[in-house]
């Protein structure tokens, strides 16, 4: 069964039949964890940096936000049996799309916020595929812990 995640939102899940699964990656990022042992994975699609622009919409939305939807994307794993020590990360997006100039740099402050949060909370990067001007879709299967990418242009490659 495919679960669709949005923009600015995120799941978790501990089903094997299920996939996760999220397009239209540009400036966005996509945070996809998977423990191997407690078989838990998720993904998150943020949208901007820091949460401090809009604190309302953070309340509302904190997927929407890196320094709100990351801590929740794994509090909710823990909750479903994950540990810290078992998960395996992948990133994707952070690309720089409609804004040629580089004016707002949106997909770079993406990533910073991204690499900040984790550097913090010893958190590492097992596979990423950031940057360019590319779209990009992600998939976790839950049943093996793949994850695939597909990039505009080059086709769907493993990822993790």
């Amino acid at each position: 069964m495919r679960r669709i995640v949005g923009v600015a939102d995120m799941s978790v899940t501990n089903k094997p039949q299920e996939t996760l699964v999220t397009y239209s990656l540009g400036s966005c990022i996509a945070v996809v964890i998977y423990d191997t042992v407690a078989k838990v994975g998720g993904m998150l699609h943020f949208m901007l940096p820091d949460s401090a622009m809009d604190q309302e919409k953070a309340r509302k939305k904190p997927a929407m936000f890196a320094d709100s939807g990351i801590p929740l994307l794994f509090r909710q794993s823990y909750q479903l049996g994950a540990q810290k020590s078992n998960i395996s990360v992948a990133i994707a997006g952070g690309a720089q799309i409609l804004d040629e100039n580089g004016v707002f740099n949106i997909g770079k402050r993406n990533y910073l916020a991204l690499r900040q949060i984790f550097w913090r909370n010893n958190v590492l990067i097992a596979k990423e595929h950031v940057g360019g001007n590319v779209n990009r879709t992600v998939r976790l299967q839950m049943d093996t812990g793949k994850v695939f990418i597909k990039v505009s242009g080059l086709g769907e490659m493993e990822l993790m």
